[in-house]
């Protein structure tokens, strides 16, 4: 057998009397996706649980879920595994979207019972949902991107500035190009040491309150 591949399965229940160690839902939605991997190459690296979550929530009202796709966009584990589809989601709604979500990352969601890929579904009519899904999804972030676009113009056309670094404050600059001019014992001050003397007399950086980096001081004083 070749190398494992590394995968990270999603749990569900739907009820709170189904939560908990000793309740039998949690433990074999496991057992049969711990018994899949093993067959299939699969190393489970992590796994994500909504406890008490109805399969016709939302996806975005899952915490679990939440979490699982922040764990897919940080580490670039491309399979997820679950019981069965309707582990995943009961509703078609539901079911459509996280689905979609899944597929626009280039994830693959397999159901261990039966094997099959939920992102590429059998049923045409399930497929082209999702892929109509997508296709809203990618017109909501065009949607999205032209008014952030328009805002910026509009703020640009208002104060003359939108984006970019934050001005540093003038007294800030005549203090940088002061300290540069003079010539302590030793010899010139470096960037590194305007900045300790600015920030001695609190001279910051205004978001974080820490010290000017160098590259800040070189702009001020160039």
């Amino acid at each position: 057998m070749g190398k494992s591949v590394d995968v990270v399965a999603y749990f569900r229940t739907s009820s709170a009397a189904n939560v908990g160690t000793e309740k039998g839902s949690e433990p074999r939605q496991r057992e049969a996706v711990e018994r899949f991997a093993k067959s299939n190459g699969y190393q489970i690296a992590d796994s994500f649980y909504d406890a008490a979550v109805s399969g016709a929530d939302l996806i975005e009202n899952r915490p679990g879920f939440g979490a699982l796709l922040d764990r897919i966009e940080g580490n670039g584990v491309r399979v997820v595994l679950v019981e069965s589809i309707d582990r995943f989601a009961r509703e078609m709604a539901a079911g459509v979207l996280g689905l979609a979500l899944m597929k626009a990352r280039s994830v693959t969601v397999i159901a261990a019972d039966s094997g099959a890929d939920l992102t590429e579904p059998a049923d045409p009519m399930q497929k082209a949902m999702i892929q109509i899904a997508l296709t809203f999804a990618e017109l909501e972030k065009a949607r999205l991107v032209g008014k952030l676009k328009a805002a910026r113009q509009r703020k640009k056309a208002a104060t003359g500035r939108c984006e970019g670094r934050r001005p540093v404050p003038v007294d800030t600059v005549a203090l940088a190009r002061k300290l540069n001019r003079r010539r302590p014992k030793g010899g010139q001050r470096s960037l590194r040491q305007i900045a300790a003397a600015l920030a001695e007399v609190g001279h910051v950086q205004p978001q974080s309150g820490r010290a000017y980096h160098a590259a800040s001081i070189a702009r001020m004083i160039g």
